[in-house]
């Protein structure tokens, strides 16, 4: 006959077994949390501006508990993000800097009212991110659910200086395929990166011409000739050109296989992109200038894209952006990241796309071995193979060469002043 269990006896047991069952990660943010819940609050926020090719704006949020996490908020165009980042920094202080999502949405400057101050509000928000991960001692990505892979994939905006000097092309490729990074996959445009195209021409014609398309298809052709198929073309718009330009476009283009044809159309969702997406036989793709995922819905829900292309620091960060995730994969559609900023941003983005299920690439224009890769703290080539590895330390697992970045910072900034 089975012994029973006093009542203490049973709760002794009980919580053995749930220890036993509970994983460690978890027992950590279990006992973390218990112990720092009324103790960690935010003391401040500051900035820190970059220049380079553009500006990087860096926003840390800092605790009494000595802890801190950063991040990075919109740089270029980035004008009055800076003094945004500070002005919402009262609203933060002496907060739980571990209530994220309610530190994120429960004030009005995410909902896309007149005050909306996204971009600034999407730094913080990352750098809340890295902040819970130290303080809980696991890797960012962690917190976010997990990975679904251990490296990310990379594309860049490696392009020819002519499109038809079959010399300038050969030597081209050349040196990409010869590239130590290894990245395979080239994003390049029809107007300001234009094979062929007159980047003087009037910006208020949407429409092209006969010529240009034939250009455009000869200057294409001539790439995917150099490089083969073992390299990716994607073609990148800027929002330039009517509906039945972006279509005649697509269908000249069909024999170059793009893996996308970028932001042809306006921002704003129209019928259109619907007709676009339906007609054209390249994968279309948007979403850089989305502010939330009530602006990828529309497009989601009417088909009208095939590749989700945001950008964290436009979109409101991780949280937001997981959850626009979760849209696209309830109609079977794969995200992509615009990414021009910093390699900051490069890492941060690198760790949210490793929780994505369905996942295609990350935009960067670093990456390559220059001084923005020394940014941060590293050993070794950050790409290989054409792909970054999820770091496994705490946060967002990257820490500021304090040397580096002082020889780069914008004119009147000081080290997080």
């Amino acid at each position: 006959m089975a012994t029973e269990m006093s009542p203490s006896t049973r709760r002794s047991f009980l919580s053995t077994l749930a220890a036993a069952s509970t994983p460690a990660w978890l027992s950590s943010f279990q006992e973390v949390r218990a112990a720092n819940h009324e103790k960690v609050r935010i003391t401040d926020i500051k900035t820190m501006v970059l220049q380079g090719p553009r500006t990087y704006t860096l926003v840390r949020v800092d605790t009494d508990a000595g802890v801190h996490g950063f991040a990075e908020a919109y740089g270029s165009p980035g004008l009055g993000v800076k003094e945004e980042i500070h002005g919402l920094s009262e609203l933060f202080i002496g907060e739980d800097p571990l209530q994220i999502d309610r530190l994120y949405t429960g004030y009005r400057y995410t909902d896309g009212s007149a005050h909306a101050q996204q971009r600034a509000m999407s730094g913080i928000e990352m750098a809340l991110w890295d902040l819970a991960g130290k303080l809980l001692d696991v890797p960012t990505c962690k917190l976010l659910g997990g990975k679904f892979r251990d490296r990310v994939r990379l594309y860049d905006h490696s392009k020819p200086d002519d499109f038809f000097d079959k010399a300038v092309l050969r030597d081209w490729a050349q040196q990409v395929k010869e590239s130590p990074f290894g990245i395979n996959m080239h994003k390049f445009g029809p107007l300001r990166n234009s094979p062929g195209i007159d980047p003087g021409r009037d910006p208020s014609n949407r429409m092209l011409s006969s010529d240009e398309l034939r250009r455009l298809r000869q200057g294409f052709e001539n790439c995917r000739d150099a490089l083969g198929f073992e390299h990716d073309i994607l073609i990148g718009c800027h929002w330039e050109f009517d509906l039945r330009s972006s279509i005649d476009m697509a269908v000249a283009l069909q024999d170059v296989k793009p893996r996308f044809l970028e932001d042809p159309l306006p921002v704003a969702y129209s019928e259109s992109w619907k007709r676009l997406a339906e007609m054209s036989p390249v994968p279309i793709c948007t979403g850089e200038n989305w502010m939330r995922r009530a602006d990828a819905l529309p497009f989601v829900v009417n088909a009208a894209v095939d590749i989700l292309h945001p950008d964290l620091r436009n979109s409101g960060g991780f949280l937001e952006n997981k959850r626009m995730a979760d849209l696209a994969d309830l109609y079977f559609l794969p995200m992509a990241n615009h990414n021009t900023g910093s390699i900051v941003n490069g890492m941060a983005t690198i760790h949210w796309a490793s929780t994505i299920r369905d996942y295609f690439a990350c935009e960067t224009v670093f990456f390559d071995g220059g001084w923005m890769d020394d940014v941060i703290v590293h050993d070794g080539p950050l790409a290989k193979g054409g792909f970054v590895e999820v770091p496994d330390k705490p946060g967002l697992g990257i820490e500021l060469d304090p040397d580096v970045v002082k020889a780069h910072l914008a004119e009147g900034e000081t080290w997080w002043g």
